[in-house]
């Protein structure tokens, strides 16, 4: 590699879920000399591999992987603390002479990497939480917004009135640090040179494609996984199972669902988080250079980063 230019390069790689990045990711760091470094939420937890997609034994020994299987399903790993790892995953890559590759469609993971977000180390009170969910139940969210506006009107000015879970970090914050949440954020650019690649295709064709991914998990046994877990004594409220392809199994467990109507939910509650990860990483935005998957090839895609890279040849 050219030293000059890798030590400090990063290649994010990111896009909507069964867009392809796992395939893509693992044909760039073979070529390009690189390790992987998740930004997939999902892949902290140990024991949850087949509903998150999680890359096989087989694909990691391909390619070294980071920050996968961190954490067991009833820890909790905060963004500051994925943050501060993922930076340490990096560095140690580039201090072997290798290329990072963060790959993730956790838009809130990549953009605090890659931004350089300032987040507060305040430690999850969930007693708090449940105690403001609960008021937002009987009084609306509208209730604790307006309440969040009286102790931090900055904060409340970017947190949409109906997003509970935002408005509830923010007065847990204030709560518990005593300062408003928007004195202790911001952005503070790492010092790496950042080439953002999105993957893309046409969105009907996308649910398609997770469709039967969702498809493939429940023949690999997703069912059975779960089960494991629930067996384990790891609860639905946890953030973990509360996540996608782990929840909707909940009425099944309690008879009131068939296998074959957990996966319809499973396929519907995809479709809408494909949704939200479109507006964490909008085809609009310049920071990322965008490629229909199904109109390019990953060699020309290793030839677009080569050249940022500045590399000539396929294998050096």
């Amino acid at each position: 590699m050219t030293a000059s230019l890798d030590r400090n390069s990063l290649l994010a790689l990111v896009g909507p879920t069964a867009v392809g990045k796992t395939a893509l990711s693992l044909h760039l760091a073979e070529r390009l000399d690189g390790e992987i470094v998740s930004a997939d939420s999902r892949l902290l937890y140990r024991g949850m591999d087949v509903g998150t997609a999680k890359p096989t034994p087989k694909e990691r020994a391909r390619v070294p992987h980071h920050l996968i299987d961190i954490a067991a399903p009833d820890e909790t790993v905060g963004l500051a603390e994925f943050q501060e790892q993922a930076y340490a995953a990096i560095d140690d890559i580039h201090a072997r002479d290798k290329l990072p590759l963060l790959v993730g469609g956790t838009g809130q993971y990549v953009r605090a990497v890659v931004e350089g977000w300032r987040i507060p180390r305040v430690s999850p009170d969930y007693d708090l939480r449940a105690e403001l969910e609960a008021q937002a139940e009987r009084e609306g969210a509208g209730a604790l917004h307006d309440w969040l506006a009286r102790l931090d009107p900055v904060a409340a000015r970017r947190i949409h009135p109906h997003n509970v879970r935002r408005i509830v970090r923010a007065l847990e914050v204030c709560t518990v640090t005593g300062r408003p949440i928007s004195e202790q954020q911001g952005k503070r650019p790492p010092p790496y040179r950042i080439l953002q690649i999105g993957l893309t295709m046409e969105r009907e064709a996308l649910y398609a494609r997770a469709d039967r991914r969702t498809e493939a998990m429940m023949d690999a046994g997703l069912a059975g996984e779960v089960r494991q877990l629930v067996e384990a004594g790891y609860r639905w409220e946890l953030p973990a199972m509360s996540g996608l392809g782990y929840v909707q199994f909940k009425p099944h467990f309690e008879e009131e669902m068939s296998l074959e109507e957990v996966a319809v939910e499973i396929k519907g509650a995809t479709h809408s988080f494909i949704r939200r990860q479109y507006n964490w990483f909008s085809l609009d935005d310049p920071a990322i250079r965008w490629f229909d998957v199904t109109e390019t090839t990953a060699a020309k895609i290793e030839a677009v980063v080569r050249e940022w890279l500045g590399k000539q040849g396929a294998n050096q």
